[in-house]
């Protein structure tokens, strides 16, 4: 079993920051890829970063310059900070592991940036 709880979204004002938190727990093999994706009412999920185990990482282009995306291999936990944010940012952003063909997803943090 694993587990994922995320943690950090909220209410900002476009240009804010806010800092992403996923810490997973149950059977995590060292060789696997976390990210954060995120699904705006009325949208398909998206993928925002994503990065390995050996720290590789790839963002969407609607990200990459204000986002980054990190991870603590001994905690387990995947960090997105997330800078300059803008209205259409706002969703509903939710963690994900990948290990051995297997899915995991958190149950999904708000993050409402208003313009």
């Amino acid at each position: 079993q694993v587990q994922l709880v995320e943690s950090g979204g909220g209410l900002v004002q476009a240009g804010g920051t806010l800092r992403l938190s996923c810490a997973a727990s149950g059977s995590i093999f060292s060789i696997n890829a976390m990210g954060w994706y995120r699904q705006a009412p009325g949208k398909q999920r998206e993928l925002v970063a994503r990065i390995l185990s050996v720290g590789n990482t790839n963002y969407a282009d609607s990200v990459k310059g204000r986002f980054t995306i990190s991870r603590d291999n001994a905690k387990n936990t995947v960090y997105l900070q997330m800078n300059s944010l803008k209205p259409e940012d706002t969703a509903v952003y939710y963690c994900n592991l990948y290990q051995r063909q297997h899915n995991y997803w958190g149950q999904g943090t708000q993050v409402t940036v208003s313009s």
